[in-house]
């Protein structure tokens, strides 16, 4: 988190509502915890990159450690969105989570599903379903993102 942004918090939080001091008390823990999630997972992925590398135990061109490692990586990313996200409520620079970072946020779990999915044990229909929940993500961002354009916000 920015020094700034706490500075600010600490400064506007005699003028906040006990609501707002709730909301900004939850969201810091949440993002405590999210970041100390992300710094055991990355240890973790490291450790076993690093050891399943040099000891040989894994062929990183194989499919299914590609899979693997590559789905790890994007759960990172997604943690490391959403923490990015609560800091934005915890210093007060958003009073809500923004509708467009969570579709967002969703886009890239349905990334990572399609990443490590294996292709010969999953059926059509949850195939489709996962294409459709995709299309159905993009279109409702793609709606968001106008109605935002046409009420002059800005955008995620």
């Amino acid at each position: 988190m920015s020094s700034p942004g706490l500075k600010r918090l600490k400064d506007d939080w005699p003028l906040l509502t006990y609501y707002q001091r709730f909301e900004s008390i939850v969201a810091l823990v949440l993002t405590l915890l999210i970041g100390l999630i992300i710094v055991v997972a990355l240890f973790r992925l490291s450790f076993a990159v690093i050891s399943g590398l040099l000891l040989g135990a894994f062929d990183p061109l194989d499919h299914v450690v590609f899979q693997t490692i590559f789905g790890e990586i994007m759960t990172l990313l997604i943690a490391l969105e959403f923490n990015h996200t609560l800091q934005y409520v915890v210093t007060r620079q958003q009073s809500i989570i923004q509708t467009t970072v969570v579709i967002l946020i969703a886009l890239l779990a349905l990334a990572r599903k399609f990443i490590i999915l294996d292709l010969h044990t999953v059926s059509a229909d949850q195939l489709f379903g996962l294409a459709g929940a995709t299309v159905a993500l993009g279109v409702t961002y793609w709606l968001v993102k106008e109605r935002g354009a046409n009420n002059g916000q800005a955008g995620a």
